[in-house]
């Protein structure tokens, strides 16, 4: 990058009240905002940082703001508000809106990331592990991190977003950001520091310390070039009718392979009754609240809620299970299968919606395995015409590719995968009924089959 960044770090008294009516209505808006379908009653500032001079033609700010919507203190999110006096057309779709009071009046505000020179600071910033007010970059000193890389966005995010630099890097930028140990950079740091081949190092981070706790903001990784994201990959091998079975086995032994890594790398504990049963009960408790949620779900809620009991009464029996630290949301959109044929997992940030400290727990391994069983049932059931055998086969493949590695078979343990992918399809007919109701027959379809009184 030829421009000198300009990090001031400071910022205008009444920032945010010159943007509050913009961003009620942009905010709630976007694919990332966590409270849809409950109305925004105010923001509240917790953090401001000036990277760009808004005097300039290009400003820019970063902003940690809590969006208040009712009861409770809300959710903070991450916001990078790029400032020009007009938006040329290739930034239409970024735009926020036009300022017409406070410091910004006259004044266009967009979303940053679309825009090149934003994403730029960005790498300058974690290349020179820069401190900007109360932003705080570090970096893997062993990884180079070449300045001029060419920074594209990606489309088709979830609940974050990311930039690509040049077929190098790319960045994910946490949007909804809670304080604390943040397992999207934890559990990286600790597979590269036990060799694990499957997950990319992390290169470089952001972070604020703010009341005596770290916040991550964004995480820079190496990209796998050439990769195929799991998810793309298996619709399009539908929509050809191939066979997929020999990359979910390949799949099932990188899976065990991380799990692997990750038990060596971070304490496990024994999970018995005393431990089970808050699990259980917790796994209940989410059913009951996604039977109100959504009437089609309550005719099942009887026969689903047997899972959970089995469970319960195999650890009340004296089972017991091993628990480690897991990917947490692990589906086909969370791999990646590189030109060499590897498989990647990426995205340890867990279920976003779940608090930091359940997210951090150890948990049995198959909560992973369930995930991405589920996940397969969702692209079997996507495609026109559904394919049940596709994903019949295909979750086969994946448990026989994950016995290899682990030395167990996930479906010998019957009544725990079925506890666990229950309490996954329950998740996502919520997921789908706020988000995507076009996509609730998908889960539903799950849930049928979860239902049916010959399982465990």
């Amino acid at each position: 990058m030829a421009e000198t960044v300009t990090l001031s770090g400071k910022t205008s008294p009444g920032l945010l009240a010159s943007l509050d009516p913009l961003l009620r209505e942009w905010l709630p808006r976007q694919r990332w905002f966590a409270g849809k379908g409950r109305p925004v009653t105010g923001f509240s500032l917790v953090a401001a940082t000036e990277l760009l001079p808004v005097g300039a033609r290009l400003g820019l700010y970063h902003l940690l703001v809590r969006a208040e919507q009712g009861a409770g203190p809300g959710d903070c999110y991450q916001l990078l508000i790029g400032v020009r006096q007009a938006l040329p057309p290739r930034l239409a779709p970024a735009l926020i809106g036009h300022v017409t009071q406070g410091p910004l009046a006259g004044r266009t505000v967009f979303d940053a990331l679309y825009d090149t020179r934003p994403a730029e600071v960005l790498l300058e910033a974690m290349r020179t592990r820069a401190r900007i007010g109360g932003l705080r970059c570090e970096r893997d000193p062993e990884q180079e991190i070449r300045s001029g890389l060419v920074p594209r966005r990606l489309t088709g995010e979830q609940s974050n977003s990311s930039v690509v630099y040049g077929d190098t890097f790319i960045l994910k930028l946490l949007r909804r950001v809670v304080p604390g140990v943040n397992p999207d950079l934890e559990l990286p740091l600790a597979l590269a520091r036990e060799g694990c081949p499957r997950v990319p190092a992390p290169t470089a981070w952001m972070e604020a310390h703010l009341e005596g706790e770290p916040y991550v903001l964004a995480v820079l990784q190496p990209y796998v070039q050439g990769a195929a994201d799991g998810w793309e990959l298996a619709l399009r091998e539908l929509a050809k009718g191939e066979d997929f079975a020999a990359e979910a086995r390949a799949l099932g032994r990188a899976t065990a392979e991380v799990h692997g890594a990750l038990a060596r790398a971070l304490p496990t504990a024994t999970l018995g009754h005393a431990q089970i049963q808050p699990m259980v009960d917790g796994m209940a408790v989410r059913l009951d609240a996604a039977a109100q949620a959504v009437p089609a779900l309550r005719p099942y809620a009887p026969a689903l809620r047997t899972a959970f009991t089995a469970l319960s009464d195999l650890a009340a029996e004296g089972h017991t299970w091993t628990a480690q630290r897991v990917h947490g949301d692990l589906h086909l959109g969370q791999v990646l299968r590189a030109a060499s044929g590897e498989w990647s997992l990426i995205d340890f940030e867990g279920e976003p919606a779940r608090p930091l400290a359940e997210r951090r727990m150890p948990q049995p391994a198959v909560r992973d395995v369930a995930g991405m069983l589920r996940s397969f049932d969702y692209a079997a059931h996507s495609a026109d015409p559904p394919a049940p055998g596709w994903a019949h086969a295909c979750r086969g493949a994946y448990c026989s590719g994950y016995a290899e590695v682990a030395g167990v078979d996930p479906r010998t343990d019957p009544v725990l995968l079925r506890a666990y992918e229950t309490d996954k399809a329950v998740y996502e007919v919520v997921y789908e009924a706020r988000h995507r109701p076009d996509w609730l027959p998908v889960p539903l379809s799950a849930i049928h089959r979860l239902a049916a009184p010959d399982l465990p």
